[in-house]
Order: structure tokens, then C-alpha cells, then sequence
């Protein structure tokens, strides 16, 4: 929701599928509370809880005490980087994943933000609009890690992905789809074939 006319259009979504949207992009204290009265399910939130790239659980506590933990989904999309042994790790990434927080994504920082909210979002910025492959390893700690519902975004390519997310990650965390999908002007995957897999796999 950044740039000129995107609240706009992101009222006017909200006015056409009420409590069936969630909403993000410049969430703050200021008009997270707004977002929900008009229509959004949930506000996400990433950048607030980083003032100066390093993370904040008071502003996380204070945000949550506004729309309330069942309305809130906390955004940790992530840059991969080589730790010090060597071993890969993640880090929370913001401002269009430019700027690296201080906050690695893992189980004890997914552990002290889960009481605090309903949901994580988890873009894998390095192959996040490419299309050429999800970030497996992450899908597979992801599923290790996290204790409430979780989506992960990133370079799926195939509906097939979606299977592969639910294995790697024991059914414990959700796909979702951006320039690959049909409805968004991709050409790799349709929505009916997901809505299919979906009504298949999951019910």
C-alpha cells in the first residue's frame, strides 16, 4: 500500500469483500485501528517494529493493544546470509527489503513474536518476484520453527509448489503466489488450479 492512489484502492477492496482482506504496507499505530474499521481482516506490520533496523517489542505490544492480536499479522520477510559457522541464516529485512534489521528469523525470535499476533508473513526477498524456485531451506525451518499460522511468498513458479510447501513444511505453513499467478498476469500458474489443489489437499 505505498505509493499514489493505493489507499484508494485499498479502500475500495475492502468496501467489496469486507473481513476478507488483509492489508499492509506503512501500518503504524496511527491508522492500523482505521484499516480495520474499514473492512480489513488483518493489518500487517513490519517496518513500524524496526525503528532505526532494530526491533521493538514495545511498539509490537502497542500495536497489538490497538486492533488486537486475532487482527494482527507480523511481516518477517527475510534476506539469506552466511552466519559466522558458516551455516546459512536469515535476517528480517525492511524498506522494500533494501535494510537489514537486527532481528534474525528463527525459532526463539518467531517464539517471541507469536504471542503478540495471529499470523506470519514471510517473503524470501532474494528470489521473491523471480519466478525460478522457492527458498527450501527456509520453507523447511519454517515448518521446524513456527507454532501459528504462516504464509511463506517467494519464487513459486509451479501449482506444484504447493505441494512442496506442505511437505517441507509438515503441513505447517501456506503458499502464496505473486507474478506467477494468472490473475496477476503471470503465465506459470492458474488460480482454478490452485483453488483445485486447495479443495483436494485441504479439505
Amino acid at each position: 500500500m505505498l505509493g499514489p492512489g493505493c489507499e484508494e484502492a485499498a479502500t475500495l477492496a475492502l468496501q467489496a469483500w469486507p473481513g476478507g482482506l488483509q492489508i499492509g504496507g506503512g501500518i503504524n499505530t496511527k491508522n492500523a485501528k482505521q484499516w480495520i474499521d474499514k473492512g480489513a481482516a488483518k493489518v500487517i506490520v513490519t517496518s513500524y517494529l524496526f525503528p532505526d533496523g532494530k526491533f521493538s517489542l514495545d511498539r509490537l505490544i502497542e500495536i497489538e493493544n490497538i486492533v488486537g492480536k486475532d487482527n494482527l499479522v507480523v511481516d518477517v520477510s527475510c534476506r539469506r546470509q552466511q552466519g559466522d559457522d558458516g551455516n546459512c541464516r536469515w535476517v528480517v529485512a525492511m524498506n522494500k527489503w533494501q535494510t537489514l534489521t537486527d532481528m534474525e528469523v528463527n525459532r526463539a525470535s518467531l517464539s517471541l513474536l507469536a504471542p503478540h499476533c495471529s499470523e506470519f508473513l514471510v517473503h524470501a526477498a532474494d528470489v521473491e518476484g523471480l519466478c525460478r524456485g522457492i527458498d527450501e531451506d527456509l520453507v523447511r525451518k519454517l515448518g521446524e520453527w513456527v507454532d501459528i499460522p504462516t504464509t511463506y511468498a517467494g519464487g513459486a513458479n509451479s501449482v506444484h509448489d504447493l505441494q512442496k510447501v506442505h511437505d517441507l513444511s509438515g503441513g505447517k505453513v501456506d503458499l502464496t503466489y505473486g507474478s506467477a499467478l494468472d490473475l496477476f498476469g503471470g503465465d506459470k500458474v492458474k488460480f482454478e488450479d490452485c483453488v483445485a489443489w486447495n479443495n483436494r489437499v485441504l479439505q
